[in-house]
């Protein structure tokens, strides 16, 4: 299977679920243009892989992409095993840097109360752009080592 995108997500606010708009501007030491949590800092895109998602809906909750809170829901890469520095190069024409893997969730989010469970603080990443670009559904990944 070809590592792709499968949902890109934004959001309006923090702390809400996001909702895919198909496509969108990636801006270089941006993020993702019209996101709550897009800005000059180190977790400018956030990315979460669709088989994580599954592990949640194999305990039961009808959960989709966007429902952690991710900007890129992908498939066919395994993002917690992608090192902080890899680059990754999506739609051959956006340019990403890893910066941090997981993260710690202060407050338990409603996926976690429901479940017991969520995988964006352990299987989420976070990147950083370095090319700028449109980014959209279907869209390869490619992983530069």
């Amino acid at each position: 299977m070809k590592a792709r995108v499968i949902s890109v997500n934004i959001s309006d606010d923090k702390g809400e679920k996001k909702h895919n708009v198909g496509r969108c501007t990636a801006r270089e030491g941006h993020g993702l243009e019209a996101d709550a949590h897009a800005g000059p800092w180190h977790r400018q895109v956030s990315l979460l892989a669709a088989e994580s998602i599954e592990k949640i809906r194999k305990m039961g909750l009808d959960v989709k992409p966007g429902d952690f809170a991710e900007n890129l829901t992908t498939e066919g890469v395994e993002l917690v095993a992608l090192p902080i520095g890899t680059r990754l190069l999506v739609g051959g024409r956006v340019l990403m840097r890893v910066t941090q893997i997981g993260k710690e969730c202060h407050a338990r989010c409603a996926i976690f109360q429901q479940v017991g469970d969520c995988v964006m603080p352990t299987e989420g990443i976070f990147t950083e752009v370095l090319t700028g670009g449109e980014i959209g559904v279907g869209d390869a990944i490619e992983v530069l080592r």
